[in-house]
């Protein structure tokens, strides 16, 4: 037993985890989404009724069991979680457990995996992100669809007479707990667990001779083809980095940033992925920008689909950061496809940094941000302020025009006669 709002260590979790390691543990299926807490099964579940988007077994056990604990317990309460650092390097942690035959589930359908019962089998099925930034309705879909996928795979499984375990985890926690007594030391915890992802792993640098001529970093990079696969680059391209940068050229004012996958999923034999960038020279600021002008997507050598890039400068001398980029008309920083086979393609990245040019010590020079400085916030705060300003002048220009009268009737004399030119 835990207290309330207890971080659950790695060493923690590891205890937590061993009896999936002994020897009867044959099978062992783990579920990995971008980002996910306790208080997402509660408040999906409760909030939108029949839409309750945790439908297969698995879910539903676990909402039951929370339910049971939050109706026994005399006052609110804040539930105990894992510690982000310790489900980032939960993969690492159960491949060292034993000698698992690691399985990577890229088309969410295990009919055709060949499971050797002799062996300890681990199957990893890398879920859909979470876009951040997005509507509840919106999260409420992606896992809605991220659930279906479970209850697939499960039962696939469960048909087959295959025993396995189950493990349903994150990389970083979706929401912060806001209870006071413990809010602030928790908060600091995750926000802290939370800024130090960004330097989980390094970024992508592609260098000519001895020195780095481009990086690239994002802590989500995925694509969809056809609204229906989901391609998920992020550990391909910066953790087990299984990508051809071969291709990739620089130069002072043109640089292409080139990724070639080899089946990223099944269905697609080679995947490349061109960023071109350009460096010049504008009369208007007198220095020279560095622009991302279009991003390129060559499917199996064959379908070629190209996107025009929006917002996405800095001035040469910088690197360029964006929260989100993709095809979404939400994201501040745009994919927008100038072809029809680009029509076919939903590109999602999260937390992008991109440099290609005047790289100094093979490191990000400062971030030039996608956000302005003049935000619609600002903007309607000036707007306003002006408006009550200009209402103000006026009112004072109208009182400084009233004359009172300089000349009065004298009862006792005769009466007083005003000219009608006065």
């Amino acid at each position: 037993a835990v207290h309330e709002g207890h971080v659950v260590s790695a060493q923690e979790l590891t205890v937590l985890l061993q009896p999936l390691f002994t020897p009867n543990s044959r099978n062992l299926v783990l579920f990995l989404q971008d980002r996910l807490s306790i208080d997402d099964f509660t408040y999906f579940s409760e909030s939108y009724g029949n839409k309750n988007p945790f439908q297969n077994q698995v879910n539903q056990l676990f909402i039951n069991l929370l339910q049971e604990i939050l109706q026994s317990s005399p006052s609110s309460l804040v539930l105990p979680a894992v510690d982000s650092k310790a489900t980032r390097h939960l993969l690492s942690v159960l491949q060292e457990s034993g000698d698992w035959k690691l399985t990577n589930v890229t088309n969410l359908n295990v009919s055709q995996l060949e499971v050797n019962a002799s062996n300890q089998n681990l199957l990893v099925v890398q879920l859909q992100p979470l876009a951040s930034g997005l509507k509840d309705i919106s999260t409420l879909e992606a896992i809605a669809e991220n659930d279906k996928i479970i209850g697939r795979v499960t039962m696939d499984l469960q048909e087959r007479g295959i025993h396995f375990s189950v493990i349903y985890t994150a990389v970083r926690p979706s929401r912060i707990s806001r209870r006071a007594d413990v809010a602030a030391e928790l908060r600091r915890q995750l926000m802290a667990a939370e800024e130090e992802d960004g330097s989980s792993y390094p970024p992508l640098n592609v260098t000519t001779g001895n020195y780095t001529c481009i990086l690239f970093y994002a802590s989500n990079f995925s694509l969809r083809a056809n609204s229906s696969v989901l391609i998920d680059l992020t550990n391909a391209t910066f953790l087990t980095e299984n990508v051809d940068i071969s291709a990739s050229e620089c130069s002072d004012s043109n640089t292409t940033l080139s990724l070639k996958y080899t089946t990223p999923v099944n269905g697609i034999s080679s995947l490349e992925i061109r960023f071109l960038m350009t460096n010049k020279f504008y009369e208007g600021s007198a220095r020279k920008w560095s622009t991302l002008d279009s991003v390129e997507i060559v499917q199996d050598g064959e379908k070629f689909a190209k996107f025009n890039v929006s917002g996405i400068s800095a001035p040469a001398e910088y690197s360029f950061h964006c929260q989100l980029v993709g095809t979404s008309n939400l994201y501040p920083s745009r994919l927008v496809p100038s072809n029809d086979e680009a029509k076919n393609w939903d590109v999602f990245i999260s937390k992008l940094q991109i440099q290609g040019f005047n790289i100094i010590n093979n490191q990000f020079s400062y971030a030039s941000d996608c956000t302005g400085f003049f935000t619609p916030g600002i903007w309607m705060g000036l707007v306003t302020s002006i408006i009550l300003l200009w209402i103000l002048t006026y009112g004072i220009h109208m009182i400084m025009q009233l004359t009172t009268n300089s000349r009065f009737d004298d009862p006792k004399g005769p009466a007083l006669s005003v000219p009608q030119t006065e």
